[in-house]
This record gives C-alpha cells, sequence and structure tokens, in this order.
C-alpha cells in the first residue's frame, strides 16, 4: 500500500538507526511490526489471572504412552 506521510526527520533518522535499516520503508515497515506486537503482548499478559485453563498433563501423557505402546505392537507384527 503507498502511502504518503509527513514523518519528522529526527524520528525518521532514529527509527532507521534503530532498526539497522538504510531503507526507510524497511524501516517503517519493522516499527509498525513491532509496535503490532508489543500490543498483542500486552493485551495477553492483560488476561492473566482472568483465564482458568484445567488441563491434566499426567493424563495425556498417559494416553500418548498408551497410544505410543499400541503403533509399537502394531509395527512389530509387520
Amino acid at each position: 500500500m503507498r502511502a504518503t506521510l509527513n514523518i519528522p526527520d529526527d524520528l525518521m533518522s532514529e527509527v532507521q538507526k534503530l532498526s539497522g535499516e538504510k531503507s526507510k520503508t524497511k524501516s517503517i515497515v519493522i516499527a509498525m511490526e513491532e509496535f503490532v506486537r508489543e500490543k498483542k503482548i500486552k493485551k495477553l499478559l492483560s488476561l492473566r489471572g482472568k483465564i482458568k485453563i484445567d488441563y491434566d498433563w499426567e493424563k495425556e501423557e498417559e494416553l500418548e504412552l498408551k497410544a505410543q505402546a499400541k503403533r509399537e505392537k502394531l509395527f512389530e507384527r509387520a
């Protein structure tokens, strides 16, 4: 998408410097991706303690080990 933006020169220079990119477009894309990433992380962190996940990993592991034993027996017969 093409866009015409009025970005202060000093801010653009700092974004380029921090991103390590010479291209203004790449620098802006990196900055925007980082902004979105940070916002998503903050949103996820705000859910801490609000969502209860009841996951019995021991039962899941037991089921997986049983399934693996079944698969191994099938291969032994072949």
